[in-house]
């Protein structure tokens, strides 16, 4: 089997020397030439909770060759349109393309490349890029290796294609198959768009969305939008680490109370993150809020939900863009403290 992992930057340098270091035949791909180079003289590095260094075969795009029986997407969804027309040409009938990228891709990669050509992917693991050939594992050792990967069909078959692509990604970390791997993407999703967004939109830990009323309150209504536009659309939300995520719907104001008390209790210990897309804004970078925030507000079309919270983030985040500013956290958070008023 020819592997090609697109996008190898913090997470897929991780994936990369140990699937080498397995004795496959993979490919790291990625448009940072210095990081490149250093992949192929030194090898691939991994701190952090673990070390390990594997020699590894490491290309630009414009490198490809051949034809590739499984691709591990890795890169943002920013990219997606032009990185999967160029691929096209190195899959062969048989090819598979694993989706191992943040927010709901699976449709869109799917109408690029084939839909029976996709599997969904999530990845469960943590990573920080350090610098040219060198990725720190930021998850304990141990549950990476009981718990680094979930995949699945799009339709929720267990095949002998899915057991052949666990059996690569096991070399990597713990990797399970999931009959629901897009409601498990949904989930993951909800907790993203909550304090993610919120992170981005406001400039701020995670932590100062749980300790501020109108953060928290906001959260709990992006959670809500989030639950029941996966539901207009047909997806059942799946369990996050034992705990009920569709729980966190409000079926009325009544509800808000308990449901911003549960937020802070199951986000707590996630409360010095800090936001991707609020480094990517940092760094007079897009963002990929069309595909996390912006997924909730486009998805709800024609459903008659209303969308105002994931909205709102959508149109904070983009106005940071623009401007290639970072946000001001006590002016944003006084448009949530607007839009709570009007809505009480």
């Amino acid at each position: 089997m020819r592997i090609a992992i697109v996008g190898a930057g913090s997470l897929g340098t991780i994936v990369g020397a140990y699937l080498a270091d397995g004795g496959l035949d993979v490919e790291l791909i990625d448009a940072y030439q210095e990081h490149v180079d250093a992949l192929n003289q030194t090898g691939a590095k991994v701190t952090g909770t673990t070390e390990f260094q594997a020699k590894v075969k490491a290309i630009t795009p414009d490198q490809k060759s051949g034809q590739y029986d499984l691709v591990l997407l890795l890169t943002k969804q920013l990219y997606n349109d032009s990185i999967l027309q160029e691929l096209i040409p190195f899959l062969n009938e048989d090819s598979m393309v694993c989706s191992l990228q943040n927010g709901i891709p699976e449709e869109k990669v799917a109408s690029i490349v084939g839909e029976k050509r996709v599997i969904a992917g999530s990845v469960e693991f943590g990573a920080t890029f350090i610098e040219p050939g060198v990725s720190s594992l930021t998850t304990e050792y141990t549950q990476f290796k009981q718990y680094a990967f979930q995949i699945g069909e799009l339709n929720g078959e267990f095949t002998e294609r899915i057991q052949g692509v666990k059996s690569v990604l096991d070399l990597v970390g713990g990797t399970h198959i999931s009959d629901n791997l897009v409601g498990t993407k949904w989930s993951k999703l909800l907790i993203n768009n909550a304090f993610s967004g919120l992170s981005a939109a406001l400039n701020g830990e995670y932590g100062d969305i749980i300790d501020h009323e109108a953060g928290i309150v906001s959260a709990a209504h992006i959670a809500d939008e989030t639950i029941k536009v996966a539901r207009a659309n047909g997806v059942t939300l799946v369990k996050m680490n034992g705990f009920d995520i569709a729980s966190l719907e409000l079926n009325s104001k009544e509800d808000i109370p308990e449901r911003v008390k549960t937020l802070r209790y199951v986000m707590e210990p996630s409360r010095l993150l800090k936001a991707s897309m609020l480094q990517d804004l940092e760094k007079n970078r897009k963002t990929e809020i069309d595909y996390i925030n912006g997924v909730v507000s486009s998805r709800a079309e024609g459903t008659g939900i209303a969308t105002p919270y994931n909205d709102l983030v959508v149109k904070l985040v983009k106005s940071a863009e623009e401007t290639q500013t970072v946000p001001d956290f006590d002016t944003n958070i006084k448009a949530f403290e607007e839009l709570l008023s009007v809505q009480k």
